[in-house]
């Protein structure tokens, strides 16, 4: 079985990690209009280590969105378009017969880069779908009984139109689990369509570029000092109850699991970094709540009918659970 080989990465400090992140969102801004808070959520992920999920209706900026990241961040960027015929070889890739040398050769997928953009994700079934678990989570594929590791680093921004819509296959629970983030953009106002509009007419071009800011061992750096942001007890316990109350809930089948646990404190670490600090409070778990828990919590079924959804759980053990007064810790500085 073949490994990927363990890197040593050098921590930023909170204020250079701070002063990078924000770098990396004003360049995606350039292209993507008025959704600063969403892009924010989308790099958290991102300098969390994971993966994001972009579910919206169409023309409203995921695209967009992934690749002007992948600019930013200095990633080499694929895109897959998710379609009812995708075969799972054709995002992991294949052994083909070389005629020239006799030999099978491994061709690789779109999955062998830094960032995938896996587009329209559940108009494929749910066999391809699943052919990014491995890859999602284990950082490697297995093709033809030989691992391959994946680049690092290595995340996968997918976007999803509204099941409701024509074609589309529900992602399996655990598929959604892979995914640290669910966000939406939503519609801009009036005001932020007309700037979409000002900035195509200026451009006089449909293409959009976004300045590099970083590279890939500068992004690691990055997700290195997340690492080193400081979570006290009752912030961290805090984060845990909310979790265990999704369980409890009388309109959940299916709670949220310990990887929900884990990606809430993960990506609040993330997002400390970005608002300029190196710790937790209480008020980074709550913001990230619904993005980390919603597509984690199951709804009983005879509660559909009644418009129940995962959503209206967390905003239920939001209101539940105490929120623990924290006392701000200073900055660490990464040894």
């Amino acid at each position: 079985m073949t490994t990927t080989p363990a890197l040593s990465t050098t921590a930023l400090s909170t204020t250079a990690a701070t002063d990078a992140a924000r770098r990396v969102l004003d360049a995606v801004e350039t292209a993507v209009v008025g959704k600063r808070q969403s892009l924010e959520l989308v790099l958290t992920g991102l300098l969390a280590g994971g993966h994001v999920l972009l579910e919206d209706l169409p023309g409203l900026g995921k695209t967009l969105a992934a690749r002007s990241f992948a600019q930013a961040l200095g990633l080499p960027f694929a895109r897959a378009q998710f379609t009812p015929d995708l075969l799972p070889a054709d995002l992991t890739g294949a052994e083909v017969f070389d005629q020239r040398t006799g030999e099978f050769v491994f061709r690789p997928g779109p999955v062998f880069t830094g960032l995938l953009l896996a587009d329209e994700i559940n108009r494929t079934p749910p066999k391809t779908q699943s052919a990014l678990l491995e890859a999602m989570q284990e950082r490697q594929v297995s093709v033809e009984g030989t691992t391959r590791p994946l680049p690092v680093p290595f995340h996968v921004l997918a976007t999803a139109n509204p099941i409701e819509h024509e074609g589309t296959y529900p992602l399996p629970e655990a598929q959604l689990d892979r995914f640290l983030l669910r966000l939406s953009f939503g519609y801009p106002s009036a005001e932020q369509e007309w700037e979409v509009v000002s900035r195509r007419i200026d451009r006089r071009r449909e293409e959009q570029t976004v300045a590099q800011v970083l590279d890939a061992e500068q992004l690691l750096a990055l997700q290195a000092a997340v690492e080193e942001v400081h979570v006290e007890d009752a912030v961290g316990r805090y984060a845990v109850d909310l979790v265990a109350a999704t369980r409890r809930h009388q309109n959940a089948l299916v709670g949220a699991s310990p990887r929900g646990t884990l990606a809430l404190i993960t990506c609040a670490r993330a997002l400390a970094v970005i608002r300029g600090r190196g710790y937790v409070v209480p008020e980074d778990v709550k913001e990230l709540a619904h993005p980390a828990l919603d597509h984690r919590v199951t709804v009983r079924p005879e509660l559909w009918l009644q418009n129940a959804t995962g959503a209206g759980v967390v905003d239920a053990v939001l209101e539940q659970v105490p929120v623990p007064v924290a006392s701000p810790q200073p900055a660490r500085s990464p040894s």
